[in-house]
């Protein structure tokens, strides 16, 4: 297939700056690679952790972007599956090293030598990427749109943290509803859970969105639930919101942790977590999370509500998700039309 030689990217150069708009060489695939000319991008909080430098080990200059949605142009010598003309996803873990404890294990999410998608590789805030065939998913044509963009992180890891519930949880609290909350709680009603969520204190717009995306009752992250939660997600950066959690979650409930980063958690009695109490974190995802998830979506209509952005008002979008006014998902589109 004939391609261009150059295309557009958004640039991290140094962090805490601005991501800046270039024109680069369009990248080939290696044997194990494939190039994907890229839909759409995602804007993940994961990102902002990178761009903002609270994630300090970045490859740079960076093309961040790991929630990527495109078509398969080119496939390496080595490359069986996707092949030219498939839609893919490509998500946050990039490559596995295959022999460290963990990936013998089937624990490829904590590998000891892992690559990671607009992190240690470049991402997906471009025109084209390329990506280890392996570690794509293929997908449906329904797919084809830029609201799906949002399921291969958000809704990846919102599905892998929600998984680690006990499946007897009824009542489940979620503290931070944006992308993935957005998008997890409208599996877990169709399971027939309720959930609870807390935003920021006095953020109306935010209590209004999670009630209209079906969330059992809507509050501030300092209000107290009306009734006592068996399990709740974390997808908010703050580590204080632990200790409110394990408050009020009944016994032997579980405190998902479903960021890569989060403030310093602050002391608390033991009595909060007293009674089989439990906190944990999410690692990344594995392959089988994907599959697993896609599988899933089969049997939910999940929809995304999401605010599109052309590719060069990337730094417009981050901002305006970094300040809390994107309810739901940003995501970048290629096409500058």
């Amino acid at each position: 297939m004939i391609y261009p030689y150059t295309m557009r990217a958004m640039v991290l150069e140094k962090a805490g700056n601005p991501l800046i708009c270039k024109k680069l060489p369009i990248p080939r695939p290696s044997d194990c690679q494939v190039l994907v000319k890229v839909l759409a991008c995602g804007i993940c909080r994961t990102d902002l952790h990178i761009i903002d430098g609270e994630l300090d080990k970045p490859k740079l200059p960076l093309i961040p972007g790991h929630e990527i949605l495109g078509t398969v142009i080119e496939a390496g010598k080595a490359v069986k599956e996707p092949v030219p003309g498939q839609l893919v996803g490509i998500p946050w873990l990039s490559q596995t090293c295959g022999h460290c404890k963990f990936c013998l294990q089937g624990m490829e999410n904590l590998c000891d030598n892992p690559l990671f998608t607009g992190y240690t590789i470049d991402g997906g805030y471009a025109e084209y990427t390329v990506a280890n065939a392996r570690f794509c998913f293929v997908l449906d044509e329904q797919y084809r749109s830029p609201s799906s963009a949002p399921l291969l992180c958000a809704g990846l890891i919102g599905f892998r943290s929600y998984q680690m519930i006990t499946p007897s949880a009824q009542n489940i609290g979620m503290y931070g509803f944006g992308a993935a909350a957005h998008i997890l709680v409208q599996i877990a009603i169709a399971q027939g859970k309720k959930v609870f969520a807390f935003v920021r204190d006095n953020d109306n717009q935010a209590k209004q969105f999670a009630k209209a995306m079906g969330a059992y009752w809507a509050g501030g992250s300092s209000e107290t639930a009306p009734e006592l939660l068996d399990a709740a997600i974390i997808f908010a950066s703050a580590g204080e919101l632990i200790p409110k959690a394990l408050k009020e979650i009944d016994k032997g409930g579980q405190v998902i942790c479903g960021g890569i980063h989060m403030t310093d958690i602050p002391t608390f009695s033991y009595d909060l977590l007293w009674g089989e109490r439990s906190v944990k974190s999410v690692a990344n995802l594995t392959r089988q999370d994907g599959l697993n998830f896609i599988s899933a979506l089969k049997n939910v209509a999940v929809h995304t509500q999401t605010q599109v952005f052309k590719l060069s008002e990337a730094n417009d979008a981050i901002s305006m998700l970094r300040s809390g006014q994107i309810s739901g998902a940003a995501v970048l589109i290629m096409d500058e039309a």
